[in-house]
Order: C-alpha cells, then sequence, then structure tokens
C-alpha cells in the first residue's frame, strides 16, 4: 500500500483533531503523512489518497483550503469537514460540492466526512449581535451553537477512524473489481486471437 497524505486547515484546532483521528487509524500506522495546508506539498504523485481537511466559511472550504485545492490535480481524494452544523444539512452537504469544484483536473473522490465542531469564540460573540432578520441569528442558531459546542468529540474522531477503514475498503474492492476486468478483457482477446488463428 502506498502512503497516504492528510492535508487540513484548522484555526479553532477542529480539523486538526479530526485530521490527527485519522492519521491514527489501525491502517494508516506509520504509512501516512501528515501537514497543515501551509505546509503541503505541490507533488502528491507519491500518495495513493490524499485526505483534504477544512472548516467552512460561507458554505464552502476555508480561504486557505480554497487556495490549495485547484493545484491538487490527478489525485485520489477525499473530504473532510468541520462546521457549526449538523453534518447532514444542506449547507454541509452543498459544501463538499463547491470543495469538489475547486479541485484541480483528472481528481477522483473517494468519500467525504463531516462533523460538528465548536464554533470561533469571536464568531459567536458577533452573531449574538446579529439581527432579527440575521439568517445565522435567533433561538434555532443558539441551538445549533450548543449543539456544535461539544464537538468534536470521542464518537467523532472514531467515525473519522472508521471513515478511513471504509475508504481503504471502497479502494481495495475497486482495485479488485478493475483487476478482475482486465483479466476478463485480455482473456477475450486471446480467445479471439486464437479464433482468428484457426
Amino acid at each position: 500500500m502506498k502512503k497516504w497524505a492528510i492535508i487540513y486547515s484548522s484555526v479553532t484546532g477542529n480539523t486538526k483533531q479530526i485530521a490527527d483521528a485519522m492519521a491514527e487509524a489501525d491502517m494508516l500506522q506509520g504509512n501516512v503523512d501528515v501537514f497543515r495546508v501551509q505546509d503541503a506539498p505541490s507533488d502528491l504523485a507519491q500518495y495513493e489518497v490524499v485526505l483534504l481537511g477544512y472548516w467552512l466559511r460561507l458554505g464552502a472550504p476555508d480561504p486557505l483550503m480554497l487556495r490549495y485545492l485547484p493545484t491538487v490535480h490527478d489525485a485520489r481524494v477525499c473530504f473532510f469537514q468541520t462546521h457549526g452544523t449538523s453534518p447532514t444539512s444542506e449547507h454541509a452537504v452543498t459544501s463538499f460540492a463547491r470543495a469538489g469544484y475547486h479541485l484541480g483536473a483528472n481528481c477522483e473522490i473517494l468519500g467525504t466526512f463531516g462533523c460538528r465542531g465548536k464554533i470561533n469564540p469571536k464568531m459567536l460573540e458577533h452573531r449574538k449581535n446579529a439581527g432579527p432578520n440575521d439568517p445565522h441569528g435567533g433561538p434555532q442558531s443558539e441551538e445549533r451553537w450548543r449543539l456544535a459546542s461539544t464537538h468534536p468529540d470521542a464518537q467523532d474522531f472514531a467515525d473519522a477512524k472508521a471513515f478511513v477503514a471504509a475508504m481503504q475498503h471502497k479502494l481495495a474492492l475497486k482495485e479488485k473489481y478493475l483487476a478482475a476486468k482486465a483479466a476478463k478483457a485480455a482473456a477475450a482477446k486471446a480467445t479471439a486471437e486464437a479464433v482468428a488463428k484457426k
């Protein structure tokens, strides 16, 4: 198995904690390089899979990751993100699409992982003064902030490790399928050549 890379952007520490948990997944032990996005290599050819992690800003990856994504090309990629809302919310789901849109050429997106994360205290202070028409203010948002304040938690870390295992399994199945397909094509070609010689 070739090495995997984990490249992350983090301000409050949420995304870094998920990156660290992924790096501790059993099957990656000693076979993964972890980089802050500021220190990430431009050449990713040596890596079998690149996990790209970020926090959300305005429904998209944060500015540092947005600048890095177009430089990632010809790579098999997984996205992971942390945010102050439900991982199944429309906001969270469409953020993965925005990340994919910014990737460089010839990338394959293998999978995605998202979890809640504590909201930056500075942002919370700003939101507390939001007017009544601000969609990010009010009682619903305050409940969302309360839920986010306890994450990432032990279950999020376990889920992050399980995600890595699931991506490794998915990759193994895909490679097995492609090998069987190639063998079938080679056998068909050999049979056709044999018939042609008769």
